[in-house]
């Protein structure tokens, strides 16, 4: 067996004269302890939100979305966008229509941005598990509002007979003495509500794509076309294939490209979290530092002895940082396992519980491996620090 660390599991499981340093050895492995499980419940709470917020993004943001790099529309029949529909990883294609209109209903109204969307819509982003009333159709003059919209116009799909009217201005040349023979008018009816979050909530209409061309003045054009791929295709490998087809006129964008602002926000929000808390379990190792003095203070006859029988000072510090390291190993070990139970408790009995109204039941938890390395990894390396700390420092105070 390992001399330094036979002795130092000796040290520390035995009896000490001063009940106060089995106390201060305690408290150091429960404050290690508590610190590790607030990591891994927090970063694993927090997996879970930017997961939810992702899959709610996805849900309305296709793979690829492939947009004019100049000006705002452009054809979907020219023969380099055709020649997409022969890459055989892309399942879905989807042209789109986008434009901002106004819409009136009784007395109440609001500004909206259309989007009129092709077939292949639905199955691409399975939008109909979205729609919380009434149901996905956009055969005729049907529409699908917004659950805020829904909210700020008090109308939904019961309202059948009463249509809710959509204005957007025409293309061109229009007099300013005649205001309403610049805008073109659509009767529409709800026919379902959707719910993501308020940004699409307030902000989105869904429509067939001839009934928004008509609205807002275009014949064949595309504001955008969106891309749906194979599950477990490379869908890197696949954007460098479809911008060496289209060439630099168009924009071509994954899922992360079209919300960068909102995968650095997490990442970001991430990291300082894990900084703060990391930052808490540095004053919590403290213990460890005045552990380790203690017990050192204690054992100096110890020290005296082992120098005098021919161990050297390498080999005593050796003792008392495997002492500070199995404080630390066994505070991150609990940590860890109280951590991950609180955490499975979370996913299967769904302890915290959200509000009615919300888009999920209850908290959302997701366990990364990548966590736990992390946080086994900096957990023990704040160990080894508090331990050599006083190591260093007292045991060659006494063996002097």
């Amino acid at each position: 067996m390992n001399l330094p660390f036979f002795i130092a599991k000796r040290y520390l499981i035995s009896k000490k004269s001063h009940n106060a340093i089995n106390i201060i050895s305690g408290i150091s492995v429960a404050g290690i302890c508590i610190g590790t499980m607030a990591l891994i419940i927090v970063l694993s709470a927090f997996n879970g939100l930017s997961d939810l917020v992702q899959s709610l993004y996805n849900s309305f943001d296709a793979d690829i979305e492939i947009s004019i790099k100049q000006g705002k529309t452009f054809s979907p029949n020219s023969v380099e966008i055709q020649s997409l529909k022969k890459i055989k990883d892309i399942v879905y294609y989807t042209e789109i229509v986008e434009g901002n209109a106004l819409l009136k209903f009784n007395d109440k109204q609001c500004i909206a941005a259309i989007k009129g969307v092709s077939k292949d819509f639905e199955k691409m982003n399975n939008f109909d598990s979205l729609v919380s009333e009434g149901e996905y159709n956009l055969n005729k003059n049907n529409i699908i509002i917004g659950k805020g919209i829904s909210y700020i116009l008090q109308t939904g799909p019961n309202d059948v007979f009463n249509p809710i009217s959509i204005y957007a201005p025409k293309r061109g040349n229009i007099s300013t003495f005649d205001a309403e023979g610049g805008l073109n008018e659509l009767k529409a009816y709800p026919a379902g509500v959707f719910s993501i979050n308020d940004e699409f909530d307030y902000k989105y209409v869904i429509m067939n794509i001839n009934k928004a061309r008509e609205l807002l003045d275009y014949t064949m054009e595309v504001t955008s076309i969106e891309l749906g791929l194979k599950e477990g295709s490379d869908k890197g490998k696949v954007q460098q294939q479809i911008i060496s087809i289209l060439g630099s006129k168009y924009v071509i964008k994954n899922r992360q490209q079209q919300n960068a602002m909102l995968y650095k926000t997490l990442k970001s929000e991430k990291l300082w979290t894990f900084i703060i808390l990391v930052f808490i379990l540095i004053i919590g190792t403290f213990n460890v530092i005045g552990s380790l003095t203690m017990l050192i203070i204690e054992k100096k006859k110890d020290i005296t002895i082992l120098n005098n029988m021919g161990a050297d000072i390498q080999l005593i510090r050796k003792i008392f940082l495997m002492e500070g390291l199995l404080i630390t190993i066994i505070g991150a070990a609990f940590g860890i396992i109280l951590g991950t139970f609180v955490c499975w408790l979370q996913i299967k009995f769904s302890l915290v519980r959200f509000t009615e109204g919300y888009v999920v039941d209850a908290y959302p938890i997701k366990l990364e491996l990548a966590d736990f390395v992390v946080i086994s990894a900096v957990v023990l390396f704040i160990g080894f620090f508090a331990a050599w700390y006083p190591v260093r420092v007292f045991t060659k105070r006494h063996l002097v």
